[in-house]
């Protein structure tokens, strides 16, 4: 049972982009950052549930379909539901619509109080404020086993390697350069002695590298 965090960073380790307008909600260079993931045949199936086949077969979809491999549990920050565009609003749901990808029980830290919701394909949101070491052992009891990935974001998987609770690290690092946001690699000096370290590059330019404790 390992604890997992996959996330698409920039060149200089960004991993959040701050374009966004009222018009493009998540700016355009949030879409430059992603690009070769959302392009694999995976993300297409999984996410946008195409069934067309379509998309990139490469070194980027290997690791993407990876990523949906082996999970019994996911946690995630408040603002990879989505809470903050309606935190107010009772009815909220998420952005992940009403078969989200998870397909597990996921844990959404956060200080607002919300009952749990039970979405097609097996997704559960529970929400809670809670610590890392906490929230992983909730986790990790209804795993059955399996992984537990700390899908993000970026602030919330900080968090998670600062207390030296992570196992795996997978960043896509994307060849384009954003010179501002919240960069993954912040506070975290030293973290590569505790883990070995492997690379590839993918046809899209992208460089996938895996720390493994």
């Amino acid at each position: 049972m390992a604890v997992r965090v996959d996330l698409n960073i920039s060149l200089d380790g960004f991993a959040t982009t701050t374009d966004q307008t009222p018009e493009e909600p998540m700016g355009q260079d949030w879409g430059r950052l992603v690009a070769p993931y959302v392009a694999t045949r995976t993300f297409r199936a999984r996410v946008l549930h195409e069934t067309d086949g379509a998309g990139t077969t490469g070194v980027d979809d290997k690791y993407a379909a990876a990523y949906f491999e082996g999970i019994g549990a996911e946690i995630m920050g408040a603002g990879m539901f989505g809470l903050h565009n309606f935190p107010d609003d009772p009815d909220w749901r998420g952005w992940w619509g009403e078969e989200p990808p998870f397909g597990v029980p996921v844990f959404v830290l956060t200080h607002v109080s919300r009952p749990t919701l039970q979405m097609a394909g097996g997704t559960s949101f529970e929400f809670l404020s809670a610590e890392p070491a906490d929230v992983l052992a909730r986790a990790q009891a209804v795993a059955q086993g399996k992984d537990v990935r700390v899908g993000g974001g970026v602030t919330t998987a900080r968090q998670f390697l600062k207390a030296g609770l992570v196992d795996q690290l997978h960043v896509g690092i994307t060849p384009i350069l954003l010179g501002q946001g919240i960069r993954l690699w912040d506070d975290l000096r030293g973290l590569e002695a505790d883990y070995s370290v492997t690379s590839e590059a993918a046809e899209s330019g992208v460089l996938h590298l895996t720390y493994r404790r």
